[in-house]
């Protein structure tokens, strides 16, 4: 019985080799990983490829884009189509009237989406958990169904051929409620509870206590909005009737009716179009990436 224990202290480190284990997992994750850059790489430059395409060909001379073999680099570089969209064709109107739509629908999404999302996540009322279904059940139905109705609603309102029947859609979203929410229910409750001990109001503790929190869901809110309100074709197409006041989309849609062949002039507007996107996407980029990470881990 004196000898069982040293037999099992003897035999105990013999049994478990680990260090081969070790090295091959430390191996194949760096295998792993190397090959999922070089895919990244890879979806990376392919997708990249259009785009600078796109901005090569707005620097080409009349005809160039279309010839055979097709280039890459413009034989010489001009700003004539740039200069035709804004002189000749008056884009740069339409440019600061998309500019203006979605700067306005984004901060006011972002007032009204976070301050309904605070509600649903933080404050206790009846009826709150099936509002709040209700609201979820409503993403089902596609937004070309309830083009119809709105637009009946807004004509009787008198906000037809308006930039405010523009905005209407965007100032609150089901969607923007739900991402607020969804990252607002992880704020501490003993936070919100220490702020109203100290005697702050529902209406300070959102914009003081609750707003500087949240900052990452609300960039990647700006950033969606922004995207939407800006590359939106079909609702300021309906609601809008005077040409002065088309957006973007709409305008450069009217160019491809007219100068369907100038493909160098077609590029220019597409470059217009994608700049102040991939310009918010930059500047925002870090709380974007945060606020999806915290969006996809909170519940």
């Amino acid at each position: 019985m004196s000898k069982s224990p040293s037999l099992q202290v003897s035999e105990s480190p013999r049994s478990v080799p680990r260090t081969p284990r070790r090295l091959g997992d430390s191996t194949t994750r760096r295998l792993l990983s190397i090959l999922i850059h070089f895919l990244l790489i890879l979806g990376a430059i392919a997708t990249a490829i259009p785009l600078l395409w796109m901005l090569s060909a707005s620097f080409m001379p009349q005809g160039e884009a279309t010839s055979f073999p097709p280039r890459l680099l413009p034989s010489r570089f001009t700003l004539e189509h740039y200069g035709d969209l804004f002189t000749r064709l008056s884009l740069g109107r339409a440019f600061l009237n998309s500019l203006f739509v979605a700067l306005i629908a984004t901060l006011a999404s972002l007032l009204f989406n976070s301050m309904a999302g605070y509600a649903f996540a933080k404050l206790h009322f009846r009826g709150r958990a099936s509002l709040f279904a209700f609201l979820l059940a409503a993403l089902a139905i596609p937004a070309q169904v309830a083009m119809l109705p709105l637009f009946l609603l807004l004509k009787s309102l008198g906000l037809v051929n308006t930039y405010a029947g523009v905005l209407v859609p965007y100032v609150a979203t089901i969607y923007g409620m739900f991402l607020v929410r969804q990252f607002m229910v992880s704020i501490p409750d003993d936070l919100l509870a220490a702020a109203r001990v100290d005697g702050a109001s529902e209406l300070r503790i959102y914009w003081s206590v609750v707003l500087p929190v949240a900052r990452p869901v609300l960039a990647t809110l700006a950033i969606f909005t922004f995207m939407s309100a800006w590359n939106d074709f079909m609702w300021p197409l309906i609601i809008l009737t005077d040409d002065d006041k088309y957006t973007m989309p709409v305008a450069v849609a009217n160019l491809v009716g007219e100068h369907a062949l100038d493909l160098e002039l077609m590029m220019a507007s597409a470059v217009l179009t994608v700049i102040p996107v991939l310009t918010l996407f930059f500047v925002l980029q870090k709380q974007y990436i945060a606020g999806m990470m915290a969006g996809s881990v909170k519940g």
